[in-house]
């Protein structure tokens, strides 16, 4: 082990980092499972934006510059695939858009692309707004209730009658209580050797995940089942996703990834790795970024009130108000610089990672295939190197002139290159008219005595229920026929938040 491990010194050379292997450091306050961020907050302090350690003979770089994530994503994309940890969440998402590998990756994404596309995206505003305002009309001033839990039903909410032209029912609803339970069991899964091989097991980690799986499974089969059903009925395409991906013809590809010339319809199986990596990486990213966002408008009045400022300039006031739609979309500048800002300060996507196959070179260093890769969008952007005063929340990062004078992957919340998030225009029309609509009739108000502890999960969410109250902006805005009930007052719901222990 030691002369290998001399050659492959002699032959690369790794960055600056950790002596010996990670375990050796299990007792160090800044190794700890579950909390990976302590460690390449370590790293940067101590080793700079390039360090490296070493876990199971493998070595793992932390890459905190933006001319090398970019060499990683997009320059040297070829030299690398997703890693173990993204690779595991196969036994959730199967090969979809997240998971798979090219060239199979690259034919799944031309099929959904379309429905993606500017135009189709436009006619989704009214759906957002909608649902939003259903949103708003169940909150109770002064009540204290859940924002993230709020965030979640909205967001979920939003595509699945956008994105899957589905009825919103109790089905669809229990997908946010499943994913909860299996981002409870993140730690488990990713931590736990060969978990593939154990998936039929009794142990008890395990036999919670395939319940949650199989409901989720139960759930988007029901979907497909009913799409192709109303095909087969020959009634109207709506368009949305579903609809492209069971009427799409794929190329069929040989063992190598070549096209054959064949083509064949995507199989039950492949549709519903498709839909469910698009469902639970949709609703729960946009999801995350609005709670992060309602938190960061709480502590920050002044920024508050200019979001209020231009929504009262484009949108209105008291009984001359009205509800947000696409032709606003351009106006709301400084609330899309809102949510920008808050996905800078706790991006939902909170870090990436790559496994090189082939030598790499970064700048100074050579490394090894089978090397694993990490960067993080959650330290980049608490970078003093980039951002000045980083942890201060100021909109103003994100004006034309402040985002052209960053490198370009100093900001990355939808990743980069081929394998940008397909929904990233869809996210940021949905966070900013979600934002405008909820805005315009309330301000919210933390309620807790000490701030929330971010948890980095699959994605990066508050660890305990983000507890929140809301106060009306405006006394005439209640009389506005633009936010009469939607839903009568006996059934209004409201996200409870239990109380501070």
């Amino acid at each position: 082990m030691a002369a290998t491990q001399t050659a492959v010194d002699t032959e690369f050379r790794l960055p600056p980092g950790l002596p010996h292997a990670l375990p050796f450091y299990t007792f160090k306050p800044w190794v700890k499972l579950g909390s990976p961020i302590l460690l390449f907050e370590h790293l940067h302090r101590t080793y700079g934006n390039v360090a490296h350690y070493r876990f199971m003979g493998t070595p793992i770089v932390f890459v905190n510059d933006p001319d090398y994530i970019q060499e990683i994503l997009v320059t040297q994309a070829s030299a690398f695939v997703k890693e173990r940890t993204v690779q595991r969440m196969k036994i959730l998402l199967g090969d979809g858009l997240i998971t798979s590998e090219e060239p199979f990756h690259m034919r799944q994404r031309r099929i959904a692309a379309p429905a993606f596309h500017r135009q189709r995206i436009a006619a989704y505003a009214t759906q957002i707004v909608d649902s939003a305002v259903a949103t708003a009309n169940r909150i109770v001033p002064g009540q204290p209730f859940d924002i993230a839990a709020a965030s979640m039903e909205l967001s979920l909410e939003i595509v699945a009658r956008t994105l899957f032209d589905a009825k919103v029912d109790d089905a669809i609803r229990s997908i946010n209580d499943d994913t909860n339970a299996i981002m409870a069991l993140y730690n488990f899964i990713v931590a736990f050797p060969r978990i593939e091989l154990f998936l039929h097991w009794p142990i008890p980690g395990i036999v919670q995940f395939r319940r949650s799986k199989a409901r989720l499974d139960a759930v988007v089969d029901r979907l497909i089942r009913e799409h192709r059903e109303a095909m087969a009925r020959s009634e109207a395409d709506n368009g949305d996703l579903l609809s492209m991906l069971l009427s799409s013809q794929v190329e069929v590809l040989d063992e190598r990834g070549n096209p054959t010339g064949q083509v064949e319809s995507m199989s039950d199986i492949q549709v519903r790795d498709e839909v469910l990596t698009i469902f639970l990486a949709g609703y729960e990213t946009v999801a995350n970024g609005l709670t992060w966002t309602w938190y960061l408008l709480s502590q920050n009045p002044e920024v508050e009130a200019r979001l209020h400022a231009e929504l009262d300039t484009v949108l209105g006031k008291g009984p001359n108000s009205r509800l947000p739609t696409l032709a606003d979309y351009p106006a709301l500048r400084y609330t899309e610089q809102v949510f920008a800002e808050s996905m800078r300060l706790y991006p939902p996507a909170w870090a990436m990672g790559r496994m090189s196959t082939r030598p790499v070179t970064l700048g100074p260093y050579r490394i090894p295939p089978g090397a694993h890769f990490f960067f993080s969008q959650y330290m980049i952007s608490r970078t003093a190197e980039f951002y000045s005063d980083p942890l201060r929340f100021d909109p103003d990062r994100f004006t034309p002139e402040a985002k052209a004078a960053r490198p370009k992957f100093a900001y990355f919340p939808f990743g980069g290159g081929s394998r940008q998030c397909i929904g990233e225009a869809f996210a940021k029309m949905e966070g900013v008219f979600s934002i405008a609509t909820l805005a315009q009739r309330w301000r919210f108000r933390y309620t807790d005595p000490t701030p929330p502890v971010p948890q980095a999960k699959i994605t990066l969410r508050p660890r305990d229920p983000l507890r929140m109250t809301a106060e009306a902006r405006q006394e005439d805005v209640e009389k506005d026929a633009n936010f009469s009930a939607q839903i009568p007052v006996s059934s209004k719901i409201l996200w409870p938040a239990p109380p501070t222990t």
